[in-house]
């Protein structure tokens, strides 16, 4: 938001994604999207359930849409997705193809009734997973809005991810080592990035591919 033109700014609601790592709505649909030009004609489209997120109608104006949510218009047939960058959050708009896919970090695992496996995502959501080949640091590509798994992406060796928090926000690197230690220090992620090995924390860093990014990540 330009600053010092709006004497109030909506905060996010709670909600999947947390307050200081999201955006509200309105927020996107004024400011970044520039749809509309006023906040209460940004509340007017998103009540009416013209704005999905991840494929589905948000009609709360102080929505936090985050990481790697899909953001569809379909009365304009405009679709987008919120990646890092260097400066924050930032949304790029996508093809048509891309807005019923998105890419989910699994940030645990837990067993729920008849010993089924439950995958936790960065983004709140919870799925269960057929089998246990699963791990804390992978990826999956997910269909939207049935949150079908349509790929698995393991964080490992050779595979490619983006850096979602730090100074190196928004890079995208390639997996040579990850570096798990038995003390209370963090695992860390060894890569390649811009031509150079760099040391990123595990939490900082998401699988997007295992050659290539499955999904558009820039503008």
């Amino acid at each position: 938001m330009p600053r010092k033109t709006k004497k109030w700014a909506v905060a996010p609601r709670a909600g999947p994604h947390k307050k200081f790592e999201s955006i509200p709505l309105q927020v996107v649909a004024r400011d970044i999207l520039k749809l509309v030009e006023t906040g209460k004609d940004a509340k007017t489209i998103i009540h009416r359930g013209e704005i999905l997120i991840d494929g589905k109608k948000r009609k709360d104006h102080a929505f936090p849409v985050g990481l790697f949510d899909v953001i569809s218009i379909p009365k304009i047939n405009s679709f987008y997705r919120v990646v890092p960058s260097s400066k924050g959050l930032l949304v790029v708009k996508i093809p048509e193809k891309e807005s019923n896919e998105k890419i989910c970090k699994i940030d645990n695992k837990t067993i729920v009734r008849k010993g089924k496996l439950q995958l936790n995502l960065h983004d709140g959501k919870n799925i269960l997973a057929g089998d246990k080949k699963f791990k804390t640091g992978d990826s999956v590509l997910l269909e939207l809005p049935t949150l079908k798994i349509k790929e698995h992406v393991p964080l490992a060796s050779g595979s490619i991810g983006i850096v979602a928090r730090g100074t190196d926000s928004g890079k995208i690197g390639k997996v040579k080592d990850v570096v798990v230690t038995r003390n209370m220090e963090p695992t860390k992620i060894i890569c390649e990035i811009e031509g150079k090995q760099e040391e990123v924390l595990k939490e900082r860093f998401f699988v997007i591919g295992t050659s290539k990014p499955l999904i558009t990540v820039s503008e």
